[in-house]
């Protein structure tokens, strides 16, 4: 009898403890993208916490992933639109019909680990201002090297190229276990992000206009001028496809180079915008020059229509500017030189010999 009610204490002290665990709603974002679905939404099924849900938002698939999950996968829940809103739009919509305390915002292409949700949530329960955080991504391709999307943890240069953590332009690093330390960062990948549901409604979540690519750099911008953090948590492991939802190619050109140009408009002081606006557009002219020159007219043709779209905004009175703007300078994961220059000039490809 003795030991029989310490076992029912221990129950319910588990229960109690697993009570007390915050709610996680792991939300992922679907587009045609039922061969994902099937290849990843297990791993997150296996996921090792115990007070979560998963929720897939379709953004107005045409292939037959509805009735994939609802066959293959019934406890998940799934919520509809009826047309592609991107990934900025898409994300809007699903997290207002959404309630947690923290929102899981994770691409179809995604595969994770048993563990990689509670170490997110020990570090959000560390520190309060602690607003979006991000797990270690390793490709999923080549599980040795970090992924393009955000490595472990996105930075940015003065002049608002993004880089991370093993990650600088094109060139990935091989994972060493180099950059294990959690620590503020500048942005966190939308391909794994998670946020304080609180936080992510007090700044109105995504730019509807970014459509895709780089929304998630210029909600983090946002978070850190409302006074919170970014953080990576290297302890946490998921593994990335990329370019899983929007192939590589002129659009994904135009809409990384129109949305960062945007961004800094929105959120840069007039100070600095006066003068690195004008050189930025100055930058992608050389770039897209060069891609011309060597053969590769969709890309020329991409920057041009990004600067053309940009002045369209500007004109339009599209481009809101943030209500608080600091110096770059004074926010977490800013190189305050040129990334430009360290990467092509001095030819260093590897993020601890720019950032030292």
């Amino acid at each position: 009898m003795f030991f029989s009610l310490n076992s029912d204490i221990l129950d319910l002290h588990s229960q109690k403890q697993i009570l007390l665990k915050p709610f996680v709603s792991i939300v992922i974002l679907n587009y045609n993208g039922v061969k994902y679905l099937q290849a990843f939404l297990p791993t997150v099924m296996a996921t090792q916490y115990e007070n979560f849900e998963v929720v897939v938002a379709d953004n107005g698939s045409s292939d037959n992933s509805i009735s994939f999950l609802q066959h293959s996968f019934p406890t998940v829940k799934i919520i509809t639109s009826p047309s592609n809103e991107g990934f900025a739009g898409g994300y809007n919509w699903a997290l207002k019909l959404i309630t947690a305390e923290y929102y899981v915002l994770l691409n179809s292409d995604v595969a994770v680990t048993p563990n990689w949700l509670n170490p997110m949530v020990d570090l959000f329960l560390s520190d309060a201002n602690i607003a979006a955080c991000q797990p270690k991504l390793l490709s999923h391709k080549e599980p040795t090297y970090f992924e393009y999307a955000g490595a472990v943890g996105g930075w940015i240069d003065c002049l608002g190229y993004p880089f991370s953590r093993g990650r600088v332009f094109d060139y990935c690093e091989v994972d060493t276990k180099q950059y294990e330390d959690s620590t503020p960062i500048f942005w966190a990948s939308g391909a794994s992000m998670m946020i304080r549901s609180s936080v992510f409604h007090e700044l109105n979540g995504f730019d509807p206009h970014f459509f895709a690519h780089q929304e998630e750099i210029d909600l983090c911008w946002r978070i850190q001028l409302a006074g919170y953090k970014i953080y990576c948590c290297p302890s946490s492991t998921v593994f990335h496809v990329g370019a899983g939802t929007l192939p590589r190619g002129g659009r994904k050109v135009y809409l990384n180079f129109r949305n960062n140009l945007v961004m800094l408009c929105k959120n840069l002081p007039l100070t600095e915008l006066l003068w690195k606006l004008p050189l930025r557009l100055s930058l992608d002219a050389l770039s897209a020059w060069k891609g011309l020159l060597t053969g590769d007219g969709s890309f020329f043709t991409a920057i041009v229509k990004a600067h053309f779209s940009l002045f369209g905004y500007i004109l339009k009175g599209k481009v809101r500017r943030s209500q608080i703007l600091k110096s770059m300078g004074t926010l977490d994961g800013v190189y305050t030189g040129s990334l430009v220059y360290q990467y092509f000039i001095k030819k260093r490809h590897y993020f601890n010999k720019i950032v030292q």
